[in-house]
């Protein structure tokens, strides 16, 4: 093959651009890439990783905080941002070297620019300097990714209305802010923020915060939010704001105002399919933006796929490596099976952390389950209270047999300490469709957060030992 022939060329080098590569390389495909922005894309520079850790700073202010109640004796912490900002880059660029070596060690062929999906399966190069290069491939995967969706009337300047992008290169923290949206991404921000010493107010227009999680999850959040001081006002929309010297003054739909130093926007991410050229070829795009895919992400135009950010499927970094994977997977004829994307694990990274897959209590009576359910709190558990972090629970839902036990486990839901940690064991279980019985036989370690998990199940089992 020529330099510029590929059996896949990729557009797109974040979570699912690079995954698709290695994957592909490793099914012995020669691999063409096209980035026109950083390698690692937005969930390495300017979402997860940068976020999460900002988030431990936090953590590690508020464990200071409370070193006293342990008998460590400290003074009040204060906040560097900058060395805070130092901290974060290096975690980033030690990343993104991992990206680039692990993909030149994979005979990848990266090229720097935008790419354009022409028919045939060739992609066009627009260069930095203006230059074009024509690749062509047997299959083209398109990762294009996404950026933060706005709002009319806030207009972002990057100083008093900012979207997450502004937020993780903040050199100093504000004393007041607002954070429109109160999905994961602004809960995660605003337990940051408040951590560090913002007071923040949390405005989302659905019902609960977290939507689309179990609502016991998201009241006992907006508990713990209240009582550390963050405001959450749901089922209330903003209708704009007025700036003024101090800041600028958050007007909601129900007449009141938030007076605040600055108002950031997470109301989701929108796909970032601007520059690809779809119009010119037969791939659907719906009226939200997103590309539209069967099952194994095929589009309409023949082995030509779309992946991650680009689908309307849910916008998690390990959804976008599995979406490549199984891209991947069906190019090469493994004839793979599809993701049940209601199955997926969750992970906010807020204080407390929330993290849950498979249904909610709602949507399981809403699929005709009769319904057998379990809440465990960790204010009884011995390993929450040594590490002072009994706030939270974990609740089970599982499927009622008609003899009135439980059967197969529907979903699992926790919010607590570590709780993203915590998941795994009940997203496996969910996911191998297993029974309450069957995951009842298994001994859990003590004392330990996940053994909470293991109690609600024998509890619903109807041998619970501290239920």
């Amino acid at each position: 093959m020529s330099s510029n022939q590929f059996d896949l060329v990729v557009v797109g080098g974040g979570p699912a651009g690079y995954a698709a590569a290695l994957a592909a390389s490793s099914s012995g495909l020669n691999v063409g890439l096209v980035e026109r922005d950083l390698l690692g894309g937005t969930c390495l520079h300017r979402g997860c990783i940068p976020a999460k850790e900002l988030l431990e700073t936090a953590t590690v202010h508020r464990t200071v905080l409370g070193a006293g109640e342990f008998g460590v004796v400290t003074s009040t912490p204060t906040i560097d941002f900058s060395a805070t900002q130092n901290r974060k880059r290096a975690v980033v660029d030690r990343l993104f070297n991992g990206v680039n070596q692990l993909l030149q060690s994979k005979q990848v062929t990266v090229f720097s620019g935008t790419g354009r999906l022409k028919t045939g399966r060739t992609v066009t190069v627009q260069h930095n300097d203006g230059t074009e290069q024509i690749l062509t491939g047997e299959s083209v995967v398109l990762a294009a990714g996404s950026v933060p969706r706005t709002i009319p009337g806030f207009e972002i300047d990057g100083e008093i209305v900012l979207t997450s992008n502004e937020v993780l290169e903040l050199q100093a923290l504000p004393g007041r802010a607002a954070i429109i949206g109160g999905g994961a991404i602004g809960c995660e921000f605003a337990s940051m923020l408040a951590d560090l010493g913002t007071e923040i107010t949390i405005l989302e227009s659905m019902t609960q915060l977290i939507p689309g999680a179990d609502s016991d999850i998201a009241k006992a959040l907006k508990r713990s939010f209240n009582k550390r001081g963050i405001t959450s006002i749901t089922g209330s929309s903003v209708t704009g704001h007025s700036p003024h010297p101090n800041g600028t003054m958050v007007h909601l739909n129900d007449g009141t105002d938030v007076d605040v130093e600055m108002v950031i926007v997470c109301v989701g991410r929108r796909p970032y399919a601007d520059h690809l050229g779809l119009e010119g070829t037969s791939i659907e795009v719906d009226e939200s933006g997103f590309v539209v895919v069967d099952e194994l992400c095929r589009t309409a135009e023949e082995h030509v796929y779309a992946v991650g950010d680009l689908i309307a499927t849910p916008q998690l970094a390990h959804v976008a490596f599995a979406e490549a994977m199984l891209a991947v997977r069906d190019m090469v004829g493994e004839n793979p099976t599809p993701i049940d994307y209601l199955k997926v694990p969750w992970a906010i990274y807020c204080h407390p952390e929330v993290a849950f897959a498979g249904m909610t209590e709602e949507q399981a009576r809403q699929a005709g389950h009769d319904v057998a359910v379990v809440k465990h709190h960790f204010a009884g558990n011995a390993r929450a209270m040594i590490v002072n972090e009994t706030d939270g629970m974990v609740k089970v839902i599982a499927e009622r047999r008609p003899d009135g036990s439980a059967g197969q486990l529907l979903g699992v839901h926790l919010i607590g300490p570590w709780a993203t940690e915590q998941l795994s064991q009940g997203y496996l279980a969910v996911n191998w469709e297993a029974t309450i019985d069957e995951i009842a036989e298994f001994i859990q370690p003590h004392p330990t957060l996940s053994e909470l998990f293991g109690e609600a199940v024998l509890d619903l089992a109807g041998r619970a030992l501290h239920g």
